[in-house]
C-alpha cells in the first residue's frame, strides 16, 4: 500500500513511519537549566552523525525543557539506555514542571562530567559529553509546532570499566535499548560480525 506519511493512512490504526525507521537509538539527554535544575529526557530522533570530530544530533518536535536548557547553556550529555534503566528512562519522559529535578523523578544518580557542567547518569553504562555547534530550524508541522535539530561535538566519552572486553565496548553485555515506534522497544542481546567485502 502507499500512504501519505504526514496524513491519516487509510486502514492503519496508527502512523507507521517511526516503526519503519527502526531500531533507533534513544537520545537520553541530560541538561541543566540556567537556574541549576537538572533535566533528563529521552528523544527518539537522535544519532551519531560524524567522526573526526565525533558529532551527534537530536531533534525536538515542539520545544521542551531540554531544548531550552541546551540553548541557554550550549551543553548536554547523552546517556546510554540499557535494559536495566528502561523504567527510569520511561519515568523521565513524563511531562513535568521545568523546576522538577528529573534525575530524582527517574530515580537515578547524578555523576560529574569532565568537560561540561551537566551531570551524566551514574548508572548508565556509557555517556557522551557534548558541546553544541549549531541549532538548525526544521519545518514546522501543520499546527505550527516548531521542530529543531541540535548538532554538537562530543568532547568526552565515558564507559563503565566492566563493559570493556578485549579492548572493545561489549554491546551484548550492555543490552542497549532501542526505539521501534508505537510503544515498542527492543534490546540488543545478539551480536554478530560481518566482514566488509574486499
Amino acid at each position: 500500500m502507499f500512504f501519505d506519511p504526514n496524513g491519516k493512512a487509510e486502514g492503519l490504526a496508527h502512523n507507521p513511519m517511526k516503526a519503519l525507521v527502526a531500531p533507533r537509538p534513544i537520545g537520553w539527554i541530560s541538561s541543566v537549566s540556567p537556574t541549576g535544575t537538572a533535566n533528563l529526557a529521552p528523544y527518539s530522533f537522535f544519532n551519531l552523525i560524524a567522526d573526526r570530530p565525533f558529532m551527534m544530533m537530536f531533534a525536538t518536535s515542539g520545544h521542551k525543557d531540554s531544548f531550552f536548557n541546551v540553548v541557554a547553556t550550549g551543553e548536554f550529555v547523552w546517556n546510554l539506555v540499557s535494559h536495566d534503566l528502561l523504567e527510569a528512562m520511561n519515568r523521565s519522559a513524563a511531562n513535568v514542571d521545568a523546576n522538577v529535578d528529573e534525575f530524582e523523578l527517574a530515580g537515578v544518580t547524578k555523576a560529574p562530567s569532565e568537560t561540561v557542567n551537566v551531570p551524566r547518569v551514574a548508572e548508565a553504562k556509557a555517556a557522551l559529553e557534548c558541546k553544541v555547534d549549531q541549532f538548525i530550524p526544521l519545518k514546522s508541522d501543520t499546527e505550527g509546532r516548531h521542530n529543531t535539530m541540535v548538532i554538537a561535538t562530543v568532547t568526552r566519552a565515558f564507559i563503565q570499566d566492566d563493559l570493556i572486553r578485549n579492548g572493545r565496548f561489549d554491546n551484548q553485555s550492555a543490552r542497549a535499548v532501542s526505539r521501534l515506534g508505537y510503544m515498542d522497544y527492543a534490546v540488543i542481546d545478539t551480536v554478530f560480525e560481518l566482514d566488509r567485502p574486499d
